[in-house]
């Protein structure tokens, strides 16, 4: 995109007050704050008025952002994302696509497959100018004061005529004009495939992070987001046919109706021929909205938890859409008891389920969802944890939020089938699913391991500590971010043991939430939990490629006692359980911690005799250990019976003696 630079003449009057409702929101931001670690927060305040024209899909607007800089360095400039500037021929988007649609990683079903996002493909390169996406900044001011600004693509910079000090606030003002692009990739207008009008997400002016790794004004070039918590009082004028979902608690439901005003509220629209939409949301790190004039709205209330929204659109009229959103608002109400009691309390008074975008992507309060499925829609919930209320860095640490979301949503799930098997025990068709899963160890996150060894044949395994932008593939970020971070956490429960691992994630949320946690952050706190030392395994699984593969090398007699040979020909060293079945039906569990852990996990499984030898030192390629039995009173000796290690070749873990 061309390159320029505005003095920003003009000033942008602040308009009304943040709302009582946002104020009284600030409450959460004190409540989350107290005991944790002392890291500083920048912090904002939006207010913006819009203007939607649905007969051009463009929009006016005014935004007065305070800005406060609780760092401890003096700021001298500031960026801002551009998001939509990237739906235009040329972008980065653009390029970066079609450059991974050059790249082929085998084929299925005969047909080859290309690296690139399906939905994106070569699609930005031939939209015509009423297709495009862009966000103009008409007038830029601090302080009442015109700033000089540049865009680069889909970055503003902005370098400042004074300089911001150390816990101070500004406030800047902007006016700025948008076209809302093509659904092509999370938001857009005109999908397709649901016929959702407006899917907006990253719509407006957003100033970008700054921590204590200085600016991060990531370009949007295909994946993540990170930003700053604040608070929202939002103002959407559209026309009166529309309506309106998405972050944030509504303020006028008695002007707007459509649903949202509550039994024997009388609505009365104002005159004219469009309607004002006023949100307020108490700290989040962004505002996502979505709008159509044939949106059906379901509402589910949750005894002493939040309100619960779905907005859809049946284009086709199809009854069976209409019972799958209603299955998807009921699904919501039967699992939260369960993810609260595992992953922590949701601390906001509503969650959108919204029909639209290009997939599932989370949104602060809300998500987009392209159709009713359960396993995307808990997905997204799940994001409001492992993204919404811990806040990671996306583009840095995205196996933390995609892996850790990945990870969660399988449990979810499978508490939810368990439950409807329960509600319903005629129902063959679950039942079989759940007793196949039972079968196969470890069942819930099998697709994940599964994927994780599909990658390492491919050889295009990439470190997790790679970019979300700079993998050389799509195929290798996915299967990164997703099944390994996944893992990572499944893993983490073979080392620490799983109840210590629950116990894990939960201080993790107590003492992270809403803090941006990095993964030294997730590692120490498993450390202090654990007892353990855990930057080994962070060091081997995040940092590198290597692999992990253990087998059972030889057995023989000596002097009347069994001896154990194992061997190491994988490049992770791991704590190594090895189950021992007797001929005469009893059981032994060896346990070896990896010296690196300095500790041991606790029992696992009380009915099961658990000896522990001496750590295996990673430099050591064998191991020797020995147990009070003949050689011929052995049946079976397996590694990690469990499968909850990444064990890269299975065939050589497990022993079957014929005697």
């Amino acid at each position: 995109m061309r390159r320029f630079i505005h003095s920003g003449a003009g000033r942008v009057h602040p308009f009304a007050a943040l709302s009582a409702g946002l104020l009284a929101g600030l409450t959460l931001v004190s409540l989350t704050a107290a005991a944790q670690p002392d890291r500083w927060q920048q912090r904002v305040k939006y207010a913006m008025d819009v203007d939607m024209d649905v007969s051009t899909n463009r929009f006016t607007g005014k935004q007065v952002l305070a800005y406060t800089n609780n760092s401890p360095d003096t700021l001298r400039k500031v960026f801002y994302h551009l998001y939509w500037n990237a739906f235009q021929p040329g972008s980065m988007m653009d390029t970066h696509s079609r450059e991974l649609g050059k790249i082929s990683y085998g084929s299925r079903g005969g047909r080859e497959q290309l690296d690139w996002d399906t939905r994106v493909m070569d699609r930005i390169e031939h939209l015509k100018p009423d297709e495009i996406g862009y966000q103009k900044v008409l007038s830029l001011t601090m302080n009442g004061v015109p700033q000089p600004y540049q865009v680069e693509e889909t970055i503003l910079e902005v370098p400042l005529t004074r300089p911001i000090l150390p816990h101070t606030t500004v406030t800047f003002a902007m006016s700025f004009e948008a076209q809302v692009p093509l659904q092509i990739r999370r938001s857009g207008r005109d999908n397709p495939q649901t016929g959702v009008r407006y899917s907006m997400s990253q719509w407006y002016p957003k100033i970008c992070e700054y921590d204590y790794a200085g600016w991060h004004p990531t370009p949007y070039v295909a994946r993540e987001f990170y930003g700053v918590w604040g608070d929202y009082d939002v103002r959407i004028h559209i026309d009166k046919s529309y309506m309106i979902g998405g972050t944030g608690y509504l303020q006028n439901p008695s002007q707007t109706g459509f649903g949202y005003e509550g039994p024997e509220v009388r609505v009365v629209r104002p005159a004219g021929n469009k309607l004002l939409w006023h949100f307020v949301a108490p700290n989040v790190h962004d505002f996502m909205w979505a709008a159509d004039p044939d949106y059906k709205h379901l509402i589910r209330h949750i005894p002493g938890g939040p309100e619960i929204h779905v907005l859809y659109k049946n284009k086709d009229n199809d009854p069976r859409q209409d019972t799958l959103w209603n299955a998807l608002a009921d699904a919501a109400v039967i699992v939260l008891p369960y993810i609260e009691a595992n992953f922590g309390k949701y601390p906001y008074k509503q969650y959108s389920f919204i029909h639209g975008g290009d997939g599932g992507m989370e949104y602060p309060m809300s998500t987009l969802l392209v159709g009713p499925g359960l396993g995307g829609a808990f997905h997204e919930w799940m994001h409001s944890w492992y993204q919404g209320m811990l806040g990671t860095n996306e583009s840095m640490y995205a196996w933390m939020d995609e892996g850790f979301t990945s990870y969660a949503t399988d449990l979810v799930e499978n508490y939810y089938y368990h439950v409807m098997i329960a509600r319903q025990p005629g129902n063959s068709g679950l039942r079989k699913m759940l007793d196949q899963q039972e079968k196969d160890l470890p069942a819930i996150h099998a697709p994940a391991y599964n994927s994780y060894f599909s990658l390492l044949k491919s050889r295009l395994e990439e470190p997790l500590t790679t970019h979300a932008d700079h993998f050389n593939t799509n195929y290798a970020y996915g299967v990164a971010s997703y099944s390994k971070g996944d893992m990572f956490l499944e893993q983490l429960g073979y080392i620490t043991g799983a109840s210590t691992r629950d116990r894990i994630l939960q201080e993790y949320y107590r003492l992270w939430r809403f803090k941006h946690p990095n993964a030294d952050d997730f590692v120490r706190v498993a450390e202090k939990v654990s007892g353990m030392k855990l930057d080994w395994y962070q060091e081997f699984w995040v940092s590198t490629t290597k692999t992990i593969d253990y087998g059972i090398d030889s057995l023989w007699e000596q002097a009347g006692k069994t001896r154990i040979r194992l061997r190491m020909i994988g490049k992770m060293p791991m704590p190594i359980d090895v189950s021992l079945q007797f001929r005469d039906g009893s059981k032994l569990l060896a346990y070896i911690p990896q010296y690196l852990m300095f500790g041991e996990k606790p029992v696992e499984e009380a009915s099961i005799p658990r000896k522990t030898f001496e750590p295996w030192k990673w430099t050591s390629p064998t191991y020797e250990f020995e147990i009070d039995h003949r050689l011929t009173d052995l049946k079976i000796v397996e590694i990690d019976a469990s499968q909850r290690m990444a064990d890269v070749d299975r065939t050589n873990n497990k022993l079957e003696l014929q005697w």
